[in-house]
């Protein structure tokens, strides 16, 4: 039984997330917010969603291999998502097509890791207000660089056209005050199918015997990043590539702030300090991921799609090579 809910939440999950990006795009283009304001901060909190409940509520459990494993997970799927998209839209080298702001997000994502991976070597187990010393700086360094980033000029990208993007889709005319509601009933429905997903995974990993760490950073990491992936998906069909890295790079810093609010939920001390060693796994993988990703969006145009598709194949390769390493860990 605890399969079927886990399988029925995933479901609700990205039929919901499909609802979600359609009215992130209405949003985008009928309001002052461009497709990278709306993917880096409104979708990207939407589809976040899923993580806060999830993290929230195994912390809640007492099982904070979980909280870690999921929201680190859910990173390094992030990662492998704009990888799969990027390959199957090769042709049109699509970090090409996107604003440069994104490098200053990605830059700051790779900062933020790298602080994650410090904390789970060093494990300094000391509170400041019940939240643990490494989770609060970890949140003071991204409040601080969201505020450099929005200051920031744009750096020049390529004169390229989103309509150069394939599948066109015809869409009903929606109002901005409808695609507004709308949004904010997904996001709330996503929310509650988090909810489901942590409790579910979390009897999953007693069931299976596979451990919290791989459960929390595997099954159910990818599975509350389903709304990341379908968002990507249907930004990209609806010719916004900047909602789409801006919703994923976003989502990825996101996360970080969803760690410190997790350290403030547990009471048991620093949340960093009590996680399994294998997290560390995951931590790397993402910086290490980071780093090429940001290499691919200060590359300048290909001429060979081989080429072109290096930074996508490693990343793909990386995130089946650190699974691999979390599962035997």
């Amino acid at each position: 039984m605890v399969f079927f809910f886990f399988i029925l939440a995933a479901i609700v999950t990205v039929f919901t997330a499909m609802k979600l990006s359609q009215y992130a795009d209405v949003i985008s283009k009928k309001s002052a917010m461009g497709g990278m304001l709306v993917g880096t901060i409104l979708l990207a909190g939407a589809t976040s969603l899923p993580e806060i409940t999830t993290s929230f509520s195994a912390v809640i459990i007492g099982n904070v291999d979980i909280a870690i494993g999921n929201m680190l997970g859910s990173n390094l799927f992030n990662l492998l998502i704009i990888a799969v998209f990027d390959l199957i839209f090769r042709r049109k080298q699509l970090y090409h097509l996107v604003s440069g702001s994104h490098i200053y997000s990605a830059i700051l994502g790779l900062f933020l890791m790298i602080m994650v991976t410090l904390a789970l070597i060093v494990k300094i187990d000391s509170t400041i207000l019940g939240i643990g010393v490494d989770s609060l700086l970890i949140l003071v360094v991204y409040v601080i660089g969201m505020i450099i980033i929005s200051q920031l000029p744009s750096p020049p990208a390529e004169e390229t056209a989103d309509r150069q993007l394939e599948e066109p889709v015809n869409k009903k005319a929606v109002s901005l005050k409808k695609a507004v509601i709308g949004f904010i009933v997904a996001a709330v429905i996503i929310m509650a199918a988090g909810s489901v997903l942590s409790v579910a995974g979390d009897r999953i990993a007693i069931i299976t015997g596979l451990g919290s760490s791989f459960v929390g950073s595997f099954l159910i990491a990818a599975t509350t990043s389903l709304p990341e992936a379908v968002s990507v998906y249907a930004a990209f069909r609806l010719k916004n590539p900047n909602m789409a890295v801006g919703s994923i790079l976003g989502s990825n810093m996101f996360n970080m702030v969803i760690l410190a609010v997790s350290d403030a939920v547990y009471q048991g001390g620093s949340i960093l300090a009590d996680v399994s060693r294998s997290n560390l796994y995951t931590a790397i993988g993402i910086s290490i991921m980071s780093a090429v990703l940001i290499w691919a969006l200060m590359r300048k145009r290909s001429v060979s799609i081989g080429v072109y598709s290096v930074p996508s194949l490693i990343t793909v390769v990386g995130y089946f090579v650190v699974s691999y390493l979390i599962f035997i860990g």
